[in-house]
């Protein structure tokens, strides 16, 4: 027996409304594993691979490449086999892309699991870059339900016994490395590459042979024109800048960077440091880690650092959550693999969601100053400017020092003058103590 089952558009979060096809990765004859990708989706947030709910043939595709559909709208068919339809006493065709499929294995769990069979994007993106099947994997969270740690735990699990079954010889993948020369900007460019721009498709030729450029609004790039008018419409926005010694830091990171990329396999930024200091310097000030709500201020407890990454077409702000709790060891890994799933199209709604405070290094662009717009609803956010060497006076005397600019734009209804400044001082002076006996870890 042969079931028709409807793949539709997931409700990833709760702003999400529409989706646009971006890249269909399947075609009408294909077969389809269960949770194998079938498109790919732009939202007003990410981009994300949609995973098909069940396993079968896709025989229609109901969506076209570039169109725009609500959430909870059917994009395309598949026929599944009798023994792998989904059971329950929901409709087929109401299966959404966010609930998996039944399966003989599945029917076996209790009744006392009602959450066993429901599963996140997360989850569901973690299962598919390892090619396993969640129906495998034991559930330790709420109602018997799969969490990442789950996952992680049973891909973990598999290692060992593929190490045990070839005598310990298996393969084991090596670790992430990345070549010297071709060292990372903290803004998501690779140095060796030459950075690429948004495709322009040349309409309305005039009888002299020229005519205008028309450049598609994406989503991502219509959710930034939004939230830039928000900003800048809504909060009356001011700024200051401050000049930073950084010699001391700049000494202490060409010592320990070669040994770090040895170590960790990353290359260990400027920015990183810059977290930490920025970090250490909100738990002083916390009033900078706040939002307006008309009649409260908002002080968040948590403190988590959202990072502007550009790419060839858009601005992107992944987020570290609890920086506070992270060393700059820790902090030079976060950058390095936000960084990476930016370049990559891989950042999830999780990792864009929660951000209190933004850093921009526009310094690896070579920018020396830069009045930025503060990321809606923030109060905040602070411009690392580039390390230029200038002549400085000290003691009377005329030295070549490491200078850098750190520029902060603030929300004026929430922060003046004098609390500012005194928050981008205690950051230059976090910043200055770096030493050669400062320690990453």
């Amino acid at each position: 027996m042969k079931t028709m089952t409807e793949i539709v558009v997931p409700q990833l979060a709760e702003s999400l409304v529409s989706a646009t096809i971006d890249k269909w990765l399947k075609q009408p004859g294909d077969w389809v594993d269960i949770y194998e990708p079938v498109c790919e989706i732009i939202t007003d947030k990410v981009n994300a691979e949609l995973p098909s709910t069940v396993a079968g043939k896709l025989v229609q595709i109901l969506v076209g490449k570039g169109e725009t559909v609500p959430v909870g709208t059917p994009i395309c068919i598949i026929e599944v086999e009798g023994s792998a339809a989904p059971s329950g006493d929901a409709p087929a065709q109401s299966q959404s892309a966010g609930a998996a499929a039944a399966t003989p294995e599945a029917e076996s769990v209790s009744e006392d699991a009602p959450m066993r069979n429901r599963f996140s994007p997360a989850v569901q993106q973690l299962a598919a870059e390892h090619a396993i099947r969640l129906t495998d994997v034991p559930g330790t969270g709420l109602g018997g339900r799969i969490t990442r740690k789950d996952v992680l735990a049973y891909v973990a699990l598999g290692a060992v016994k593929a190490s045990n079954t070839s005598g310990g010889n298996a393969a084991v993948p090596a670790p992430h490395r990345v070549d010297a020369a071709a060292q990372v900007r903290s803004s998501g460019l690779h140095l060796t590459e030459t950075p690429r721009f948004p495709k322009i498709e040349v309409e309305g030729a005039t009888g002299a042979g020229r005519g205008d450029n028309f450049i598609d609004v994406t989503p991502i790039r219509n959710t930034i024109a939004r939230n830039m008018k928000q900003s800048v419409t809504e909060i009356p926005h001011a700024w200051t800048m401050i000049e930073v010694d950084v010699t001391n830091l700049v000494l202490l990171r060409n010592k320990l960077k070669d040994d770090f990329m040895k170590r960790e396999g990353i290359n260990l930024t400027y920015l990183a440091f810059l977290l930490k200091a920025v970090v250490n310097a909100i738990k002083d000030v916390p009033i900078m880690n706040s939002m307006w709500a008309v009649d409260k201020i908002i002080v968040k407890r948590d403190i988590n650092i959202a990072l502007a990454v550009g790419t060839e077409d858009s601005v992107l702000t992944p987020v570290i959550k609890n920086a506070d709790h992270k060393n700059v060891a820790g902090l030079a890994k976060e950058i390095e693999e936000l960084a990476r799933k930016t370049r990559e199209g891989k950042l999830t709604l999780s990792d864009m969601q929660g951000g209190t405070f933004t850093v921009n290094n526009t310094g690896s662009f070579g920018s020396i100053l830069s009045y930025p717009i503060i990321n809606y609803p923030q109060a905040a956010i602070l411009t690392f400017e580039s390390i230029v060497k200038r002549p400085v006076v000290i003691n009377d005397m005329i030295a070549v020092r490491s200078m850098a600019n750190l520029c902060l734009s603030l929300d004026h209804r929430i922060l003046d003058g004098v609390i500012c400044g005194r928050f981008l001082q205690r950051v230059k002076d976090n910043l200055e103590s770096f030493n050669l006996e400062s320690k990453l870890y």
